[in-house]
C-alpha cells in the first residue's frame, strides 16, 4: 500500500486549507482511513477518520465543527478540509490506512503517507 499526501502549506490564523491523500492499493474501499497530526515535540494524534464506505466519521473535540473528512473510493482519495485554523493546528499531517473498516481508539495503522507540513500563524 502506498499513500501520497499533499496540500500542506502556510495559512494565516482563521484561514482554511485542504489536504488530499491518494492511495494505490486495490483494496482501498475495504479499510477506514485517518488523518493524523504530529505537532513539534508531541505525539502523533488522530484528527479525523472515515469508514471504508464514507458513511461514518470520527473527529476529536479539537477538530469537531472545523474539519471535514471525505473520501472518493472511485478515485481512491481521502480529503481533509480544515477551516478556522489555529496556531495549535500547526504540525505535520499524515494520512494512514487503518486495519479495520471503522475507526476505533488504538486501531493499527497499516500504511502511512509521507506527511505534509501545515503551518498556521498570524
Amino acid at each position: 500500500v502506498q499513500l501520497q499526501a499533499s496540500g500542506g502549506g502556510f495559512v494565516h490564523t482563521g484561514g482554511s486549507l485542504s489536504l488530499s491523500c491518494a492511495a494505490s492499493t486495490p483494496t482501498f474501499d475495504t479499510y477506514a482511513v485517518g488523518w493524523f497530526r504530529q505537532a513539534p515535540e508531541k505525539e502523533r494524534e488522530v484528527i479525523a477518520a472515515i469508514s471504508y464506505d464514507g458513511d461514518t466519521t470520527y473527529y476529536p473535540d479539537s477538530a469537531k465543527g472545523r474539519f471535514t473528512i471525505s473520501r472518493d473510493n472511485t478515485e481512491k482519495t481521502v480529503a481533509l478540509r480544515m477551516n478556522e485554523l489555529k496556531s495549535a493546528d500547526t504540525g505535520t499531517y499524515y494520512c494512514g490506512m487503518l486495519d479495520a473498516a471503522y475507526y476505533y481508539r488504538g486501531v493499527p495503522v497499516t500504511a502511512w503517507g509521507q506527511g505534509t507540513l501545515v503551518t498556521v500563524s498570524s
